[in-house]
């Protein structure tokens, strides 16, 4: 019998570059095993919200972000470890390529990580106008990292049983990989993709039906049974102590302490993480809702705005006046607000869309358009360079950057700096981010709070300092 610190299986899917099938294939082998009333733990690496978010929906828990950039190894491997216990099978979906990495030694790859929490991995490799060359392919994987334990294969976008059979043949005469299935190709099926990934399931209102008929597909052409064989480990993953723990052990807030969250269709890029420390730390998160509140609960102590696509809802979030009046006040009053990309381009004055201007909080002199190019897309070393009310000066932050937005004007603010210089990473204007006035500071940059352990510090001080300040300021006036 599973006992609750441990997890008996793991498997990552893995593909040869980004839009080999991998996603599709980690959604509907997760559909399929929920549904035979397995526990799913999805973990994604890398530090892509969109994706974790679609495998969380299909599983109905939290979808965790391995990255050892943003993150130390050892903790990457204890936070699988935690956040597995008690579930029936880890499924990791890989990013980019099996062995693509930040240097030639392939340092964050997805090879690394699964060689890191000793999972084994299947690739899914799109087949389109190939049969032999899959096998040297394989044999090349195979050969690439002896260590790596390269257990499976999965033919995706096939174009018929003859097609399979040829594949099948290869790969099983040259390699000692097993053959899991073939996925045809699925025309009925498609997801919907925006910028870096797949649009949020928040707004697919078809998501429950795309992860069920993505199931149904992995059904009835894979072997899942098989992959459970794989997945399968002679000793079970045993929890050690809680990341947690580790890296926040006396960190407790003052009681009653609440930090507002805006999460909604608008804004929900957050790594689970980042809201437990809170929460584990005793922070009261209260969530907002900057399309459907009309104003800011008025005994927030800090506010916390993510990313997301607030061009998406940019006319909902234009015509709720009232709560972007809230936040700007709010701001100007001192209130302690940390953003992050979709909420720096909320704190700006407006965001330009086929020619028509909508406009956000005003708090920063900015005002944003979007490309259809990428305007910042990649891994981010930063050293914060100015005081600021949430990180001491000289602390080094490792994060990443996602967006296609870019600032079309910025005034002169005489109240305004950026508090991050940039050693790699593009930020919001020559090679500066982290703009900051009064006590909010919105960066382009994210931060994982197992990589970033002042982000929870700075986050909970902040607030204590505002709140302490409200006090006093109230018995004053008694």
């Amino acid at each position: 019998m599973l006992k609750n610190d441990e997890c008996r299986s793991a498997v990552t899917i893995a593909g040869l570059r980004g839009g080999s099938g991998k996603t599709f294939v980690s959604l509907g082998l997760t559909s399929s095993l929920v549904q035979q009333g397995k526990n799913v733990c999805p973990f994604k690496k890398g530090p892509d919200y969109i994706d974790a978010g679609w495998l969380s929906f299909a599983a109905g828990r939290h979808c965790y972000n391995l990255d050892t950039f943003m993150c130390a190894g050892d903790i990457v491997k204890k936070s699988f470890l935690y956040h597995c216990a008690g579930s029936d099978i880890a499924l990791i979906e890989g990013n980019r390529g099996l062995y693509d990495g930040i240097d030639i030694e392939g340092s964050t790859s997805t090879a690394e990580t699964a060689k890191l929490v000793d999972s084994p991995v299947i690739v899914c490799i799109d087949c389109t106008k190939c049969t032999m060359t899959i096998g040297a392919i394989v044999m090349g994987l195979e050969k690439f990292d002896p260590e790596l334990n390269l257990a499976g294969v999965i033919f995706n976008k096939v174009a018929g049983t003859r097609h399979a059979g040829k594949l099948r043949s290869a790969v099983e005469y040259y390699t000692d990989a097993e053959v899991i299935g073939a996925v045809p190709r699925v025309k009925t099926l498609e997801f919907p993709e925006r910028h870096m990934g797949l649009v949020p399931t928040a707004e697919n209102k078809e998501a429950a039906a795309i992860i069920k008929e993505a199931g149904r597909i992995i059904d009835e052409n894979l072997d899942v049974a098989k992959v459970l064989n794989i997945a399968e480990k002679e000793t079970p993953y045993k929890t050690e102590q809680s990341p947690y723990e580790i890296l926040f052990p006396e960190k407790k807030a003052e009681e009653d302490l609440k930090i507002g969250v805006i999460i909604d269709e608008a804004f929900q890029f957050y790594y689970p993480e980042n809201l437990f420390v809170l929460e584990k730390s005793g922070v009261k998160l209260v969530e907002i809702s900057s399309v459907k509140d009309k104003n800011l609960p008025d005994d927030l102590d800090a506010l916390y705005i993510g990313g997301g696509f607030p061009e998406s809802f940019a006319r909902e979030l234009r015509d709720n006046k009232s709560m972007r009046h809230s936040v700007k006040e709010a701001a100007l009053s001192g209130l302690p607000i940390y953003a992050e990309c979709g909420g720096l381009i909320y704190l700006g004055e407006s965001i330009v869309l086929n020619n028509e201007k909508y406009e956000m909080c005003g708090f920063f002199p900015l005002s944003f358009s979007i490309s259809k190019k990428p305007q910042g897309h990649g891994y981010v070393d930063a050293v914060v360079c100015e005081e600021n009310p949430f990180y001491k000066k000289g602390t080094h932050l490792k994060g990443h950057e996602f967006r296609y937005s870019s600032i079309i004007e910025m005034r002169n603010d005489n109240d305004t700096k950026f508090s991050f210089d940039l050693d790699r990473g593009v930020g919001i204007t020559g090679n500066k981010d982290a703009i900051t006035k009064k006590n909010t500071l919105a960066a382009y940059l994210h931060v994982h709070a197992f990589g970033a352990l002042s982000w929870a510090e700075g986050m909970i001080k902040a607030a204590e300092k505002h709140k302490s300040q409200k006090n006093k300021d109230c018995k004053l006036f008694t």
